[in-house]
């Protein structure tokens, strides 16, 4: 809770007002209690007229009023203060998200993590503009009223101070049962969230398989066991609200008793009992509304429980903050050495970079090195790769094939940093790659996968996203050279198109050129393909392929590929094998050595390498 607290340090001055109106509002109700003390007193007791009490009449009738507005300006405050703590969390959240990058999501239920971003924060709702400012009412509203009431009659006093202490006690017990439940609770949510987005995304292959209904009853199984834990934890939250609320009426009822045989024999005045009893449900009230909003407190804190794991997870790869810029001008691709370094590589044997021992100023093309690079995807775990060496030159097109399995995308994801290496180093022009702006460096970098994502919005949006600031001829001129001309063409609004979420409109190898085109208009040095021509047809396949040739003149490139034409046409082919480098050659060299890729060769002659 202490976490949640802290971030509302920034717009604390909207709780502070918050809490100020709820005391200014408390400070009012003291005095139109003693002023309806003193007109009961004077009109029942001692036969005032009305003109008399006309004044406190008027006095009480002001009173109301500006209670009301007040209790009306204290909660717009509390909601938009609330509003600005979630935006700012959910904004930091999704930078975190963003951080964390898509090695990190996919050890993670996308699902979940949709409902905690969204859900999640919206809990923090109620938790923020009424349990947070109510626990400072129900510390300061009844202290003042403690003191205002040890004035006039020290054993109500004395009363009020020990029950209250007592109260608290308890609803912290109460608290502590109800940790657990809230967090089964929410641990239910997310899982039903979760299990609910994977039946929409295989929403086919539910019905290919005719799993329709056992899924639904595993949803409904799943949302039963939703609302059990949300039935204990209300539960014991209405068990908390009942203690509250006892103790308040048999401690108000004690300090009754106490004050009517006091008034009976007559040890104390009418009008010094009738205010007393008049504060005492008041001293109570703002514990017990404390107490009605636990519920919601609870949920919010659970929440955030969640939030702050998320905010405190620490990335696998490179992030932003890791890449020191020092020693670079302007931005990655400018500039000169700094200090007057010495060439990378000088007087080292060809093929081999050596770090330099002063940052500098890369600028394409691009030389990069992985040197001994091991990564393990957890410890204990077998690595996804070991020990793998080897130099990509600017201009060269290196192929990396091997078995499924053998650390081909994992190879991609440390290039782009993605992952961190557990052993070794890459290398960039001389540089280690965790001492470059990663941010600068990924803008160097194309990326085509096998299932490439196309974002709700239309084409042109979808292409800008390698450019935003590309004008429409830039654009038609990505799309003529990734051959995706025709088909544009003849959709109602050309590039205009909205394609829906996950380019549901389009088809595999539409998505596909359109992927070739969006690579084609950020024009970056290197280029990474992970086997993009997977899964398509011969034709579209043709289609996808002239458009990468046309990507890959003049680029240096690494390519994950399983087609024959594609490997054939490197300059160099690394295969791998159990994470290992078991061969590196061209295509002719590693024919003839009758090793795995010959063997890969054999297998797929005329379809896919591996």
């Amino acid at each position: 809770m202490m976490r949640l607290v802290q971030r509302v340090q920034p717009v604390r001055v909207l709780l502070i007002l918050t809490v100020t109106l709820g005391l200014v509002s408390g400070g009012l109700l003291m005095v139109q209690a003693f002023g309806l003390a003193k007109v009961v007193n004077s009109v029942f007791l001692e036969h005032a007229q009305l003109s008399q009490v006309k004044t406190w009449l008027w006095v009480l009738l002001g009173i109301i009023l500006v209670r009301g507005l007040l209790t009306w300006a204290g909660q717009a405050v509390a909601a938009r203060f609330a509003i600005r703590v979630k935006t700012d969390l959910r904004r930091q959240l999704t930078d975190q998200l963003l951080r964390l990058g898509p090695a990190w999501a996919k050890g993670e239920q996308r699902g979940e993590l949709v409902n905690t971003a969204v859900q999640g924060i919206e809990q923090l709702q109620a938790y923020l503009a009424k349990y947070l400012p109510q626990m400072a009412f129900a510390t300061l509203l009844p202290l003042a009223i403690l003191g205002f009431v040890v004035t006039r009659d020290w054993l109500t006093a004395l009363i009020l101070g020990v029950t209250a202490p007592l109260i608290v006690f308890f609803m912290i017990l109460v608290g502590k049962m109800a940790e657990s439940t809230s967090q089964q609770q929410w641990q239910k949510l997310s899982l039903l969230a979760a299990q609910l987005l994977d039946v929409l995304e295989g929403l086919t292959t539910l019905k290919v398989f005719g799993r329709s209904r056992a899924q639904v009853q595993w949803l409904g199984r799943a949302s039963e066991a939703y609302r059990m834990a949300t039935l204990r934890t209300l539960r014991v939250a209405f068990v908390s609200a009942f203690l509250m609320e006892l103790f308040a009426t048999l401690s108000t009822a004690v300090v009754a008793v106490s004050l009517g045989l006091r008034l009976v024999s007559g040890r104390m005045s009418f009008a010094t009992a009738f205010l007393v009893l008049l504060l005492t449900p008041e001293f109570y009230q703002p514990i017990r509304a404390l107490g009605s909003e636990f519920h919601a407190g609870l949920n919010g804190v659970t929440a955030a429980g969640r939030v702050f794991d998320i905010l405190d997870a620490q990335p696998p790869g490179l992030v932003p903050e890791g890449g020191n810029s020092a020693g670079y001008t302007g931005a990655l691709g400018a500039g000169e050495p700094a200090g007057g370094a010495a060439a990378p590589g000088a007087g080292e044997p060809a093929g081999r970079l050596r770090p330099s021992p002063v940052p500098v100023a890369l600028a394409p093309p691009f030389t990069v090195e992985f040197k001994r690079v091991s990564f393990t995807y957890t410890p204990g775990d077998a690595p996804a790769l070991q020990e793998v060496s080897f130099t990509l030159y600017p201009g060269q097109t290196l192929a990396v094939v091997g078995p499924s399995g053998a650390g081909k995308s994992t190879l991609l994801d440390l290039l782009q940093g993605f992952l961190r290496p557990t052993q070794g180093e890459i290398w960039v022009n001389g540089v280690d790659l965790q001492n470059l702006p990663i941010l600068q460096w990924r803008r160097q970098v194309s990326l085509l996968r096998q299932h490439s994502h196309v974002f709700a919005g239309t084409i042109a949006d979808n292409l800008r996203f390698a450019r935003p600031t590309a004008s429409v001829q830039d654009v038609e001129q990505a799309v003529a050279t990734a051959g995706a001309k025709d088909w544009i063409a003849q959709l109602p609004q050309g590039v205009d198109t909205p394609v829906g979420e996950g380019g549901s409109t389009l088809s595999g190898g539409q998505v596909q050129r359109l992927a070739v085109a969006r690579a084609l208009l950020k024009q970056a040095p290197l280029v990474l393909l992970d086997e993009p021509t997977a899964h398509l047809d011969p034709v579209t396949e043709r289609a996808v392929q002239s458009g990468l040739d046309r990507l890959l003149v003049g680029a240096t490139a690494l390519v994950v590929a399983h087609r024959l034409s594609t490997v054939e046409r490197a300059d160099e082919i690394l295969v791998l094998a159990h994470g290992r480098v078991v061969e590196q050659g061209t295509h002719t060299q590693l024919v003839g050595r009758k090793g795995l890729y010959h063997s890969l060769q054999l297998a797929y002659r005329g379809g896919e390498l591996g």
